[in-house]
This record gives structure tokens, sequence and C-alpha cells, in this order.
């Protein structure tokens, strides 16, 4: 059985959309009719209709919002005692979004066919990492997909609050560059150019900044366009050298040595996998494998290698404490609760412990840099602003002294 799409009208004549499960797309026109609807487009929204090529551009993707509240409703659903297919079912119901619906149902045709719900899931690599697939495959095969659910539940909401604390922390700044660059450009390319005119026609001495602001101002004027393909140039020049694997790597293994940079990429990094690692341990994923996974999920593509090379360690039989520690860039914080954990056999809860910590580490210190951010961007704003004031009112002043 497969999940359809349609649009059909009803008996007043409105247009009315829904997903509705039917063995082929004749038996869904035959179920609509049925219901006292006139179908008009019937497509499939079964995986395969998602992994075949005519529709590869049209492939719908869960937003991180979406699949937060998706895994919550699962778990709750899970948890209360309902078979997978009507979980999935009942959340299908609940979504607001067309997209989102057809996709669960898709979800839920894979499960009716016989599969589990890590492989249904597979199918849409796009909505879910493999560190979810994984994850569920793990409660699946343990018998504890509730308690797993649950855990995934509250890592995909620790993730959606942290990323939101930091696009919202982000906002002002970034408002407050846009307008800058809006206000002097203005002031560049509309008013100065006239107040300019005045101060040369009079014919006297020009104090350099006032000709290096005429300068400024003719060449924004006539070569504006020149800035913009400029600016555009060095962003895709940008994005063309950071796609090739050696300069990528190089790059990455840099920012481990700039210092606020470091900072910043050795926490963020940190906190991702040990966060990755502390909800496979503790969904019951071997240690190695977990590694594997965790590693995928880390964004620097060095520390990413050198993450490959401790699982190899582990796998050998090291210690993750000391697997980790040669890597060199991990912080020490987190080499001593590892170690602690292992000791212990609190492996998992410690991972989720340094996990949150190394969070708040990273929120910190972004807050820190956006409130710094805000005072040196209003100084260099006035900093503009009153070199063009001079550079307009010293000659003016000199005018007043001739008459």
């Amino acid at each position: 059985m497969a999940a359809f799409e349609y649009q059909a009208l009803d008996a007043t004549g409105r247009n009315r959309k829904g997903v509705i499960e039917a063995d082929s797309a004749r038996q869904a026109r035959t179920l609509l009719r049925d219901q006292g609807l006139v179908p008009t487009q019937v497509d499939v929204t079964s995986s395969q209709a998602v992994k075949s090529p005519q529709k590869f551009a049209f492939q719908r993707h869960l937003g991180h919002l979406d699949r937060v509240l998706f895994t919550r409703q699962l778990a709750t659903l899970v948890g209360s005692g309902l078979p997978i297919e009507s979980a999935l079912a009942a959340v299908a119901e609940q979504a607001d979004k067309q997209r989102v619906k057809g996709l669960i149902m898709a979800i839920r045709s894979k499960v009716l066919e016989g599969y589990s719900l890590a492989v249904s899931l597979s199918d849409h690599g796009g909505s879910f990492t493999a560190l979810y697939r994984a994850t569920v495959a793990a409660g699946e095969q343990s018998g504890f997909l509730d308690k797993v659910l649950e855990n995934l539940a509250d890592y995909e909401e620790r993730q959606f609050s942290a990323t939101r604390n930091v696009e919202m922390a982000m906002i002002y700044p970034i408002v407050l560059l846009l307008m800058a660059v809006l206000i002097i450009s203005g002031l560049m390319v509309y008013i100065v150019p006239d107040m300019v005119n005045v101060i040369v026609d009079t014919g006297q001495e020009l104090p350099w900044f006032t000709v290096a602001l005429i300068a400024i101002t003719s060449f924004m004027a006539s070569y504006w366009w020149l800035l913009i393909l400029l600016a555009a140039g060095l962003v895709a020049l940008s994005r063309w050298l950071l796609a090739k694997p050696a300069l990528r790597l190089r790059w990455d293994r840099l920012k481990f040595d700039i210092p606020l940079v470091q900072r910043i990429t050795r926490s963020a990094n940190a906190s991702r996998y040990t966060n990755t690692l502390s909800i496979l341990t503790r969904s019951g994923v071997p240690l190695v494998e977990a590694m594997h996974i965790a590693g995928g999920v880390v964004s620097n593509q060095w520390l990413q290698r050198a993450l490959g090379e401790a699982t190899q360690r582990v796998s050998e039989g090291i210690s993750l404490h000391h697997s980790l520690a040669g890597i060199g860039q991990m912080p020490p914080m987190l080499l001593h609760m590892v170690a602690a954990g292992e000791q212990s056999g609190t492996l998992d809860s410690m991972l989720g412990r340094v996990a949150d910590f190394q969070q708040d580490e990273v929120e910190r210190v972004v807050s820190a840099l956006v409130k710094l951010f805000e005072p040196l961007m209003l100084l260099l704003m006035g900093g503009v602003v009153l070199f063009i004031v001079m550079a307009i009112l010293l000659p003016m002043l000199s005018m007043n002294q001739l008459v």
C-alpha cells in the first residue's frame, strides 16, 4: 500500500487537498469518488516516487522544527502503547503542512509493507540523518523504541534551541550592519556629490580628505555595479576554493590555530560529537559504530579525519579517552569527563553532560562577540560619518572666512 497526494473537487465545487492510502492510483481515485469527491490530480508520495530521477528536484525534506515536532509526537504516542503504524497515522493527521503529512504517510506506507521504521526513514535521508536512523534502529532492535525516541526528541529539541539562540543573537548585528551600509552608501551616492560640487565650484584649494571623498564618491557613483560584481566574485571564488578537498582540509586545520576561532570551532564540534555519541551509546549502539556515525556529524573535515583515526584506535582496543587525547584538539574537560565515565561505567551520561557544557560555552562566546560587535559597528559607522562631515565642513568654513 502506498500514499497518494490528491486534489479533488467536493460537492460544492471547492478544491480539496489531502493524502490517501491505496494500492494504486486507480484505487485512490475510486476511494475519493466513494467519498463524494471528484479527483483532479493524484500523485504517489511513496519512497519510490521520491527516489525517482524525474522527481529528484522536488524532494520534500522536513525542516528542523518539523522534525522536532514529529519526533516528540511519535515518542509520546509510541510510549502510550500505540502500534507504530497507528502512531504515524496520528502524527500525520496532526501535521498542518501538506508536504509534512505526505512524507509521514509515505513512511507509514513503507512500515505497512513490513519494513522497520529505521529502513522506512532511510528513504528520506534529507529529512533524517544517519544519527537519527541509527538511533531508531537501535531502539527497534533492543525493544525500547519508546525510550529511545524520548532521548532522540530531547536531543532534537536541544539542537533546535541552541541553533535558534545563535540565530536570534545574530539578527540585530546583521540588521545594524545592513542599515549602516545602506545609510553610508546613500550619503556617498546621492547627497555628498551635490555638496562637493558646491565646494569645487568655489575654486579654493581642498584638504586631502575632501579630495579623497570626491574620488570615492565619483568611483561609487560610476562603478557601483563593479563593486557588487567584485563582492559576488569573491564569494564565488571562496566557495570554489573551499570545495577542493585539499584546500578545505588545510582551512579546517587552520581554524584550530586562530585564537578566537579556535575556541568556537573546538567547542562547537566537541558538543556535536559528544552529544551524538551520548545518544547513540545510551540507545545501545556499540561504541565503535557510534563513533563512526558521530564522526560524520562533525562539520570540520580535518577533525572528522582525526576522529576516524581515533575510531580505528578504539576498535584496536585502546580506550576512548586516550584515543581522543591523541587528536590534540579536544577540550581538556571533555577528556577528563570521558576518562571518569569509562572508569565509573557511566560514559553515556558523562558524554551528555560535557555536550551540554560545550554547547553553553559556544553560546557564551557567540553572545560575547555579538555584544562586542554592536559598539564596534556604531564606532565604525560614526567614524565614516565624521569623515564625511569633516571633508565637507572644513572647506565651507574656509569659504566663510574668505567672505
